[in-house]
């Protein structure tokens, strides 16, 4: 296929598939020379509202329609709103080649293992000083420091000028893994930089991002304090804090048992690669841990988000196989929610409450968790080094971009080289000018259970309204060669109304159903598929009327048809 109709010659073309007005499916697409670069591959955790889906990925049509032009897919880091859409994505377009550094590698290399029914392209591991050259294209790249090993800013360097994609990234003099490579951003922003795309997850937000280092020293110490089982909760791509807590485990004489798939996997990896180093005997199996005084033990989990199945969830709920509460213990979360995720840590911290444990969260009082995304201050730092002419703010919704603008315009952007966009809106940059080129194929697509895309806004539109309003369904048995009705209606509620004691209710939904089967009878022509919508829209109508409320309504005909009468 040839080269996006939106460019001019010599444009390059810069969008996202997901990743612009939200929190994850981080999907970026730089379109250089006719040639597609791809960076990272995400998904999305849905909310509340989106009832019984597992994931969000984006749309990725104009990839598909596209897919000969693809040279790579390039992963700044292994969080699952980077790496996650992978094996999507890699069922409906063609991808030459993964690059991938470090522990992101091994991530991508487990979540292809378990899919089945895919091509698997080849990883290239990258390394901090490597280059790749694509035509007069050559990338390269910069570590930063994220909540996660090996995070890495990708530059292209192009006919037009130099691009830096930062990914996710916060300032952090202290790390605890390697130092990120300020001499490089600052070297980037001497040869002169063209457009600069920055995580802009936390740029409302004042104040210098806390060290990693600080929380590790802060756990140590409130492990120290502690009598009783200590069962904590993090992130389990947060490689760094399992690495503290196996110390402050080690250090106050307690052993570390490991529950939660995606946890246990992060912890074999981790081991694996050499990221958490545990002295011998340390980490025990979850069936040893009984063995231990409470005193002894210390329990690593998932669910740090309130998410429903994970294993600290099922702990506050009393549902865990092998873990139950006692008296005590201590929870602690070291993480903050994401957003849109407040409501359900909120209601394992009260379950846990009610389970008479002692409950410690990230805040003023105990440093358990920092961000991995920079405030402010490492927002304008990396803005003052680079030194961009043009500005697209990524990695956010759209208050936090909108504030990302604002700190770019502060540090003498112009204002007008700044663009807020949205998934699928096309950044056209040359050397001269940025400018909205108009818009790709973006949306939303579904994962429920083994289904993708097979569920759309109608279907979450009818769960949404099965979960509020319920359920009534109306059973008619005719006779539709002598235009009778045989039975009496029969009406069926499922979380609409408890029938017994609402007869009247009922009844009168099954007279007015009746009356309107009668009348179309009378017609000339009587059409079933007709008179299932009138049945709908009559009684949707009715029962609104009656009951202020709007159940979804079943039709349902049994055609019976008798001997005519001689």
């Amino acid at each position: 296929m040839s080269k996006n109709a939106l460019l001019n010659d010599g444009d390059i073309g810069i969008f996202a598939l997901g990743g612009l007005g939200e929190v994850g499916k981080n999907t970026y697409v730089y379109e250089i020379e006719d040639k597609i670069f791809l960076v990272d591959a995400g998904i999305l955790f849905p909310d509340n509202s989106l009832l019984g889906i597992d994931y969000v990925i984006p749309d990725y049509t104009y990839l598909v329609e596209n897919q000969d032009r693809i040279v790579g897919l390039f992963i700044t880091h292994g969080h699952e709103d980077h790496i996650g859409g992978i094996p999507y994505l890699l069922k409906q377009v063609k991808i030459p080649k993964i690059y991938a550094a470090g522990i992101a590698v091994d991530f991508i290399e487990h979540k292809l293992l378990e899919t089945k029914d895919i091509k698997k392209p080849r990883i290239i591991e990258y390394k901090s000083h490597h280059t790749y050259t694509f035509g007069t294209t050559e990338i390269s790249f910069v570590r930063l420091n994220h909540s996660i090993p090996d995070m890495f800013g990708i530059a292209f360097r192009t006919k037009q000028g130099v691009l830096f994609h930062t990914g996710d990234f916060k300032i952090d003099y202290t790390p605890v893994g390697p130092a990120a490579e300020y001499e490089k951003l600052a070297s980037l922003g001497n040869e002169g930089v063209l457009c600069l795309l920055s995580d802009s997850t936390n740029a409302e937000r004042d104040g210098l991002t806390p060290s990693e280092r600080t929380v590790g020293t802060a756990i140590s110490e409130i492990f120290s304090k502690l009598s009783g089982r200590i069962i904590i909760a993090t992130f389990a791509s947060n490689m760094y804090r399992m690495q503290q807590i196996v110390e402050a485990s080690y250090k106050n004489g307690r052993k570390l048992a490991v529950f939660g798939r995606s946890m246990e996997r992060a912890m074999e990896i981790g081991q694996q690669t050499g990221y958490i180093r545990a002295p011998k005997g340390t980490i025990v199996s979850g069936d040893e841990i009984n063995q231990y005084k409470a005193d002894e033990v210390t329990i690593l989990c998932t669910g740090s988000q309130g998410e429903p199945l994970a294993a600290l969830s099922r702990i506050a709920n009393g549902t865990h196989r092998q873990i139950k509460t006692q008296s005590g213990d201590t929870v602690i979360f070291s993480s903050s929610p994401i957003p849109g995720n407040q409501e359900s840590v909120n209601r394992t911290i009260d379950q846990l409450y009610r389970r008479d444990v002692n409950v410690i969260v990230n805040g003023p009082v105990a440093d358990t968790h920092t961000s991995g995304h920079g405030n402010k201050p490492d927002l304008q730092l990396m803005l003052s080094l680079i030194r961009p002419k043009f500005f697209i703010p990524i990695h956010g919704e759209h208050r936090m971009l909108k504030h990302h603008k604002e700190i770019a315009v502060e540090l003498g952007v112009e204002r007008d080289n700044v663009l807020i966009m949205d998934n699928g809106d096309v950044a056209a940059v040359n050397a001269t000018e940025i400018r909205l080129a108009g818009r790709v194929q973006a949306g939303d697509i579904y994962i429920d259970g083994t289904g993708i895309g097979d569920i759309g806004s109608a279907i979450i539109k009818e769960r949404k309204m099965l979960s509020e309003d319920g359920l009534l369904s109306i059973i008619l048995t005719i006779d539709p060669v002598n235009r009778k009705l045989l039975t009496e209606p029969t009406v069926i509620s499922r979380g609409f109304i408890y029938m017994k004691g609402n007869e009247a209710i009922t009844n009168g939904i099954g007279q007015k159903a009746k009356e309107i089967l009668l009348y179309e009878f009378e017609k000339k022509l009587f059409s079933e598929h007709q008179f299932k919508q009138l049945l709908t829209d009559q009684i949707t109508d009715y029962v609104k009327q009656i009951t202020q409320r709007k159940p979804m309504v079943i039709p349902v005909l049994m055609s019976l048809t008798q001997k005519p009468v001689e």
